[in-house]
Formats: structure tokens, sequence, C-alpha cells
């Protein structure tokens, strides 16, 4: 029998001898391709040294592939009707840890000093759920973790989207809050026939390269998010609109359009075509302007 757990042959086994139905709710589709599985691994530059937080093992396929590498292991499953799967699965992996628990409500911190005492380097690597990856994602870059990097498989538009520059249809919110506290590449797309079952969409692979420190630097953080969001809340309106809408009160227009001025921003401009540069500078001005 084939070892690899990711494998058609194989995840039908697994599946059929646990009795397994997968549940939409919790958007769970399991690959069954080990090259793909070893190219995620690669991307996160795994050694014996390596201590790698997953989310979603679901029967163990990544798991599997990232222990025979790392030091250890913890993955967090929110499915209590995987653990038994898990258990059996991932028996030969000593190094292997499972948390049941919701990674969102998790205290990740935690979490790393429990199980990575000896460990610096540190990544997360992991097949997200298409339905709670950007939250997934923004909770270990807001968090501020002791974080090398982090590879994941994700919806392909997604990854675009993270991965966008400025002034293309995919850039957006998404892309600055991403790309302001890691270095973002969509390293290989994936097509929805390596899956169990198979999702309607591509995947992709992201890797976020966590910067030492954040890509601008701006007089208050909070603000600057609010800023950004501001000025894409409606894609087809100009910054100035978006801003006096968004960011208002509308009678501090004219203190807007100073802030504009002060930073060099066309109020014409749409949100999308302003760097991180730029943002952060247009923050700075409506911060001393509008506080």
């Amino acid at each position: 029998m084939d070892k690899d757990i990711a494998t058609p042959i194989r995840t039908k086994e697994i599946l059929t001898k646990f009795g397994f139905q997968f549940k939409k709710s919790l958007g769970q589709n399991f690959l069954i391709d080990t090259n793909i599985l070893r190219n995620i691994v690669e991307a996160a530059s795994i050694t014996e040294d390596t201590g790698v937080i997953e989310v979603g093992p679901g029967i163990g396929a990544l798991t599997e592939q990232v222990a025979k590498k790392a030091k250890k292991v913890v993955s967090f499953e929110i499915d209590q009707r995987l653990l038994p799967v898990l258990d059996e699965t991932l028996a030969p992996y000593s190094n292997v840890s499972i948390i049941h628990s919701d990674v969102l409500k998790a205290d990740l911190r935690l979490a790393i000093e429990d199980n990575f005492k000896d460990i610096t380097d540190i990544m997360v690597v992991a097949n997200l759920p298409y339905y709670v990856t950007t939250p997934i994602l923004m909770k270990f870059l807001e968090e501020k973790l002791p974080v090398r990097g982090i590879v994941v498989m994700i919806q392909a538009e997604v990854a675009d989207r993270i991965s966008a520059k400025p002034g293309t249809k995919e850039y957006g919110a998404l892309s600055i809050a991403a790309q302001y506290y890691a270095k973002a590449e969509k390293v290989m797309t994936v097509p929805g026939s390596v899956f169990i079952p198979q999702p309607r969409v591509d995947s992709a692979v992201l890797r976020l390269t966590i910067r030492d420190e954040p890509a601008v630097s701006v007089i208050d953080e909070p603000y600057f998010f609010k800023v950004f969001h501001a000025s894409f809340a409606n894609r087809r309106k100009t910054i100035l609109n978006n801003l006096v809408h968004n960011l208002g009160p509308k009678e501090k227009k004219p203190e807007i359009e100073a802030a504009l001025a002060e930073a060099d921003v066309d109020p014409q401009r749409r949100g999308e075509t302003l760097s991180l540069e730029e943002f952060a500078i247009l923050s700075d001005a409506l911060y001393k302007r509008l506080h």
C-alpha cells in the first residue's frame, strides 16, 4: 500500500474506513497530489530546525510531508470528527501535535511559547479553507508573531489580490494590509482536479515573507488601516469622494483636500493607483488634520 496519505487510493481508503463525510460549512477539500504537497513544503524552506504551525490538517496529507522535514508540527483542527483519523494517519510521526481548536479563537503566542521553546525558526504552512482565508491570514500577520513566513494554499483569486501591484484591478485593501506586514508572492497555481471534493475554482500557493519592520512607518497604525479601507470603499469613486464619505465627517472635506495636497495625491485619482508609500504619507497628513 502506498504510504503517502495524499494519493487518491489512500485518501479514499481512509475516508471509507472512518465513514467520513465532507462538511461544506468547513470548506473541506483534501489534497491528493503528493508532488504539490512537496512543492508547498519546499516553498516554506523547512529544515530540521523549523517549527511549523498548520491550520486545518484534514486527514494529515500536508502534515505528513511537513513532519518529514520539520523539527515539530503543531496543527489546529476545528472538526472533532477528524481527531481519530489524524491519530491513526499521523501515528508514525512523533513530532506532530494536534490542537482541537478554532485557530481564530486560539492564543497563538501561547501556543508558540508552549510548543516551540527551543525553536527560533517558525513557519506557518497550511491548506486553508476558502471561506476563512482572509481572517486567518490577517490574524497571523496582525498579531506580529515570531514567525519567518507563511506558505498557504488558498483560492487563486485571493492569492492574486494579496500579491497585486498598484494600478491593477486585483489591487485593493487586502493587498496593502498583507504587504504592509510581508512580502507577498504567488508560487504556483493549482487546478481543482487535485482535490477531493474538487473545488469549482483554481487554487494557488502563496508565500508571505514577514518583514522585520512594516513596509512603511506611520504615526498611527489603526488609522492607516482605516484610511486605505476607506479609500477602497467604492472602487468607482475618486479617492477624495471615498475619503469624504467613509472617513469624514463630510464637513471635514476642506481638511481632507488639504491633506491630499500635502501628500501630493491628485484628489481625482482612485485608491487602486496609490502605492503603500503614498497611503502612508496620506494617512499621516490626514491624521494630523483630523485628530
